[in-house]
């Protein structure tokens, strides 16, 4: 059998008004929400570390309350990555990793660093801002995941750039925003934002099979050849990779059954 990574479908956030009586039981104490949720999935993105600081308390509590295994990616701060100069956002990172998140020990996963659809791709600048990440906190690996929405970076200078650093670009299944599916870490990270209310399982099962097909593939090592690639002549090196995938944006009403449903097509 091919060795693989660890593949984690999930959702954005656990607090959602649809999702009560459907995703969460109906009469579920808000409280035991994210318990809930943490039951049914293995990794969830956080949005509210993107707007403002938390206390090392509630990222504590939130460790609490999930299983082994469990996996929370974090959306570093707006303050950092909405600046004009990338180069002198060093002490905005150091904020972000100062606020206690290490509280969450080994369910820290992917740091996603969200770019406006404004910023370009200045290469010098980007650079520098890459070599201001971190790579580990307070003994903590860090892993560090970049979305960038601007045409500008389907150039292979940042694909090379983003593999010298290890870190890896959202593979963004957007209507509007760049798709850069290339390999560029020891992870991948996806999310799928073009989901529908009207579908039970947010996307439809044939693109959850085709979904599937492509974490596999990731998760084995290997490149997903069906997707637009920015430098299709580069080989990543070929090894297990862990695999993180998002419905999050459109279709958040059923995101939490595509989720489910995604994962057990992968989990068999």
């Amino acid at each position: 059998m091919t060795s693989r990574g660890n593949i984690r479908v999930g959702i954005g956030g656990w607090t959602f008004e649809p999702w009560e009586g459907s995703f969460y039981p109906e009469k579920l104490a808000k409280k035991r929400q994210l318990e809930h949720a943490a039951s049914k999935l293995k990794v969830i993105e956080v949005n509210g570390t993107y707007y403002g600081s938390q206390k090392p308390e509630t990222f504590a509590k939130w460790a609490s309350e999930v299983p082994e295994g469990f996996i929370f990616s974090l959306k570093a701060s707006r303050f950092t990555t909405n600046r004009k100069v990338l180069a002198e956002a060093g002490e905005s990172i150091e904020r972000f990793f100062a606020q206690g998140l290490t509280e969450l020990g080994p369910h820290l996963g992917p740091i996603l660093w969200q770019f406006a659809p404004t910023k370009k791709f200045q290469p010098d600048d980007f650079e520098a801002f890459l070599k201001l990440l971190p790579e580990t906190v307070e003994g903590l690996p860090l892993k560090h995941v970049v979305e960038v929405r601007h045409d500008s970076f389907k150039v292979p200078e940042f694909v090379h750039l983003l593999a010298e650093h290890n870190v890896a670009p959202v593979c963004a299944e957007h209507h509007d925003y760049p798709m850069i599916a290339d390999v560029t870490a020891d992870f991948v990270y996806a999310r799928l934002q073009k989901g529908s209310d009207d579908v039970a399982t947010c996307y439809p099962e044939s693109e959850l099979q085709a979904w599937k097909g492509r974490l596999e593939t990731w998760g084995e090592g290997g490149v997903a050849n069906d997707l637009p690639l920015i430098d299709p002549d580069r080989q990543p090196k070929r090894q297990p990779r862990d695999v993180y995938a998002f419905f999050i944006h459109e279709g958040k009403v059923n995101a939490p059954q595509g989720a489910m449903a995604l994962q057990a097509l992968i989990d068999g």
